[in-house]
């Protein structure tokens, strides 16, 4: 393993040409068809390398790799149990251009990577042919349901897309990000991350979240800021979030998927109103859906 490589950048300036329908007002100050700059989110290649060879390869928003590593392998079932990663860090012996986007996976001496079950590799991706049923049958066999988790209230959950909101400072000069946050069961902020990728910001917070040795997450909440798809879900049960939230819509697979884990799933959290699609029974007082 080698030492601590130089950053890469998260966003870059880009030369952009302002434009808007004739009549129409263009940018506050812009002069229309004239070169300008803007603010861009950087998306490159990460290369996860084990043993000598390439594992994966994930296209992310530089920041918090080495937790996105962490996050990833654990999620996507590479790995059995968190302890079973050794070592993670960025490779120093590769060419400049690539610095910073290669990093080396040790595991502890007995472990076994788990290839057969990355998400990425076609297992249970929404991308791949293998039934919803049998995907979560596989879930159902290596992460066991959620634990009882958090007491919920229509006022805590209101509170949380603004703590989001609020902690994404790159979506803030790109608006190019998904965002996730970690939450305490009484709404405070333990964990956020923001990545041209929902998956890997997910990643992030629950990597750094292993890198602090918090995992299982019972008592905790998980907010993205896009779409609540079969995925995110799968990535909360690993960890064993028991509430996901999202200010936008889930899908019928993810909705299946927490059901079967015990988890509660929101949608649509925005402007102090919410959808519940399973886990009521968390809420005080109880509301419907409710249980499996």
């Amino acid at each position: 393993m080698s030492g601590r490589s130089p950053q890469r950048a998260s966003e870059v300036a880009v030369p952009v040409a302002r434009g808007s329908v004739a009549g129409e007002p263009g940018p506050a100050g812009a002069a229309r068809g004239r070169s300008e700059s803007d603010r861009v989110v950087v998306e490159e290649p990460l290369e996860l390398r084990y043993e000598g060879r390439c594992l994966l390869v994930t296209m992310r928003t530089p920041g918090d790799d080495l937790d996105l590593v962490r996050g990833l392998l654990y999620t996507e079932g590479l790995v059995r149990s968190p302890a079973d990663v050794a070592a993670v860090a960025h490779c120093q012996d590769v060419p400049r251009e690539a610095a910073g986007n290669v990093v080396l996976v040790s595991l502890r001496a007995g472990a076994m990577l788990v290839e057969e079950n990355a998400l990425r590799q076609g297992l249970v991706s929404s991308a791949c042919g293998v039934c919803g049923r049998a995907a979560l049958d596989v879930i159902a066999r290596d992460s066991p349901p959620v634990g009882d988790g958090p007491r919920l209230s229509a006022a805590l959950l209101a509170g949380l897309p603004g703590q989001l909101r609020g902690g994404q400072s790159l979506f803030e000069r790109t608006g190019g990000l998904h965002a996730a946050a970690l939450f305490s069961g009484t709404g405070a902020l333990l964990a956020l991350a923001e990545d041209v990728g929902r998956h890997n910001a997910v990643d992030k917070v629950i990597g750094k979240a292993l890198r602090l040795a918090a995992v299982p997450l019972h008592d905790t909440l998980l907010l993205v800021s896009g779409r609540a798809g079969f995925e995110i879900v799968y990535k909360a049960r690993r960890a064993g979030i028991p509430v996901v939230a999202s200010v936008s819509a889930p899908s019928s697979l993810a909705i299946e998927l927490a059901r079967d884990g015990g988890q509660t799933l929101v949608g649509f959290l925005r402007d102090g109103r919410f959808n519940v699609y399973c886990g009521g029974e968390r809420f005080d007082p109880a509301i419907g859906p409710l249980g499996p």
